[in-house]
């Protein structure tokens, strides 16, 4: 849920956590202070201003959405004393989601974080009802106010709890999985198959609600549906990519882009290799220098930047050789995911692939990555849009792997080597 909720603004911080506000929490305030005006009116002894209806309306709401954030607040505290790093609370049009450094490391511990916001809510929802019966002696508003909150917080809970993901009650249902299986992921597919489900109910019975008149609460399970339904779907995808992401290694995404010259050949030889046809058709920047058939280092266009034209004939390369230590480089066995990770770590969006004999075999960059990961999807792109990507050193279609590599190792399914 949280990929799908951008950050909004900064209020104030908790124990360290930032809450945040979208934008779209604005329009479910004023949905809810709306409603709630007119249900103050409705029960109201007296004659209410304008004024003091909308204020009470409004009042009702910001307990509403205090209570949504004490809901989240409930799974941070838990998550944090599980030694999980919660980065941010934000509300949004739909509730509440909390965003973590990193999933909890045991199934056990994931099932307390998700279970501790429902029972807030719940513990919230009994105070608040026991206390209608005095709160009516004195005010009957009082007592509509606590009535209200305390049953949204009851059904605040209940609805939490359906097991289906993006809900803690998919979340708490993943981690029972995770326990009976051993499995996290066989629990995320589980709780994403029947976080689908329950979207598609709630699609279908909001159709019904309409026709049956009540477009407002019909309205309402619609849009729930299809969140439900885009959070599936954005899981499901999620899924599919990073098990490709597992299976594939280096080797399969490589390019032989390596352009090698001999130590003894003159400068001038690398800028002509700069001018060849061959070499404006995607070729690597790093030049390879051999020496009698070994691979004695690299070089960069630099050198030429560096020296006057005149003297390019007089020098050799192998004068300004620099070793090959010096590169990012990974090995063809190494899995995608992981070459991704050191990727974005490399100076300049690049890798030297070393074969299994600890030989330079090819050329690794986000167009390859993202090139390869599309064929497995049966994608196949025009060549005018790789070679776009690769003159921007970005990932093909704006897939953002590095993205989905992190929420890999935050959520445990691959663990970074030493």
């Amino acid at each position: 849920m949280e990929d799908m909720v951008t950050e909004g603004w900064e209020l104030i911080r908790i124990k360290g956590i930032p809450l945040r506000v979208h934008p779209s929490w604005f329009v479910i305030l004023f949905l809810f202070t709306w409603a709630s005006q007119g249900q103050v009116l409705r029960i109201s002894e007296v004659p209410l201003s304008p004024l003091m209806s909308w204020g009470l309306g409004l009042i009702t709401a910001l307990l509403l959405f205090l209570s949504v954030l004490l809901h989240e607040l409930g799974h941070s505290l838990v998550a944090l004393n599980e030694g999980v790093k919660v980065k941010s609370i934000t509300l949004f049009l739909l509730g509440g989601v909390a965003r973590v450094e990193k999933e909890c490391a045991t199934p056990m511990a994931a099932l307390r974080v998700a279970a501790a916001g429902p029972l807030v809510s719940f513990l919230i929802a009994l105070v608040l009802l026991n206390a209608v019966g005095s709160a009516s002696n004195w005010s009957p508003l009082l007592a509509n106010l606590l009535g209200q909150i305390g049953s949204l917080n009851l059904v605040l809970g209940l609805f939490n709890l359906l097991p289906g993901l993006p809900l803690d009650g998919g979340l708490i249902l993943k981690a029972l999985v995770w326990q009976w299986t051993g499995s996290q992921r066989k629990g995320i597919q589980v709780a994403t198959k029947t976080g689908r489900l329950l979207a598609i109910f709630a699609i279908l019975l909001g159709v019904w609600v309409c026709f049956q008149g009540r477009g407002i609460g019909g309205l309402w399970l619609i849009m729930l549906g299809w969140f439900g339904l885009s959070a599936s779907r954005s899981q499901s995808q999620m899924l599919a990519l990073q098990e490709i992401l597992c299976e594939l290694k280096v080797g399969d995404a490589q390019t032989r882009r390596l352009r090698v010259l001999e130590d003894d050949q003159s400068l001038r030889s690398l800028s002509e290799l700069r001018l060849s046809k061959e070499s404006g058709q995607g070729a690597s920047e790093w030049v390879f220098i051999c020496r009698s058939g070994r691979w004695v280092g690299y070089l960069t266009d630099e050198v030429l930047r560096e020296l006057p034209v005149q003297t390019w004939d007089k020098y050799r390369l192998g004068e300004y050789v620099r070793p090959l230590n010096e590169l990012s480089s990974v090995g063809e066995k190494t899995p995608l995911w992981q070459a991704i990770n050191y990727l974005e770590k490399s100076d300049n969006g690049k890798l030297l692939v070393f074969s299994c004999a600890g030989l330079p075999c090819g050329i690794l960059d986000r167009v390859d990555l993202g090139q390869a990961v599309l064929k497995k999807l049966g994608i196949e792109l025009p060549l005018a849009m790789l070679t776009a990507a690769r003159s921007q050193n970005a990932y093909p279609l704006g897939i953002s792997l590095n993205r989905i590599v992190e929420t890999m190792i935050t959520s445990g399914i691959v663990e970074l080597s030493d």
